[in-house]
């Protein structure tokens, strides 16, 4: 069984998932002869927040992830993103596969409070495989692991992300809050008969000075 070899050709927004799903579409070389019979792959992806720029409007929102910039060189530290699971089926040379990566717009989470601060570019993704490989062999099936060097990167588009979230979100975002925060909320929308909760937090905004 020779090296296992992984490319990610791209990624895209899923039309119909029951979630936010974003899909990387991965292809994975082997160049034995005799081919493999599966692969139980796993995948982590990470987040590499120092392989890019920031325009002032994202700095400004990045501040509380990464505090300020004058500390960027020791803070900008990659992010945890997803840990996926997938089978990759029985291929001899070259196969690709579709990886899908369910994501969250939860603001309390780093990579998705990260993702959201973007307004543009491209976000630099690390790919890091493992998992076990089942090949072929004239005396049956060897058994094997995916080296832990096994890694790509990927690029991925900030209008991917936004065409993911605005599918399932359109033009709107999440945050948790303590209930008992909540219940106050929603008493100083009901004594001031606000229609929305947008209306309620934008009065206190305009009631908060600076």
């Amino acid at each position: 069984m020779n090296e296992l070899h992984f490319d990610c050709l791209g990624a895209r927004a899923e039309p119909h998932a029951a979630f936010p799903t974003l899909v990387f579409r991965l292809r994975v070389t082997e160049p034995s002869p005799d081919g493999v019979h599966a692969v139980a792959l796993r995948c982590q992806i990470r987040v590499e927040p120092h392989l890019r720029r920031y325009g002032p409007a994202e700095v400004e929102l990045l501040g509380d992830l990464f505090g300020d910039p004058s500390r960027w060189g020791d803070t900008l530290k990659p992010l945890q993103f997803a840990n996926v699971s997938i089978m990759v089926p029985s291929f001899r040379g070259v196969t690709e596969i579709d990886v899908p990566v369910p994501c969250s717009y939860d603001l309390e989470v780093a990579a998705g409070k990260y993702f959201a601060a973007l307004d543009d570019g491209e976000i630099p993704l690390l790919m890091l495989f493992s998992g076990t490989v089942f090949a072929r062999s004239e005396h049956g099936f060897t058994v094997g692991q995916v080296p832990w060097h096994c890694e790509t990167r990927h690029r991925l588009p900030v209008p991917v992300w936004r065409e993911l979230m605005d599918r399932y979100f359109p033009e709107t975002g999440w945050l948790r809050l303590r209930r008992d925060v909540l219940r106050a909320l929603h008493r100083f929308k009901s004594e001031r008969a606000l229609a929305t909760w947008d209306e309620a937090v934008e009065v206190l905004l305009k009631e908060t000075p600076g």
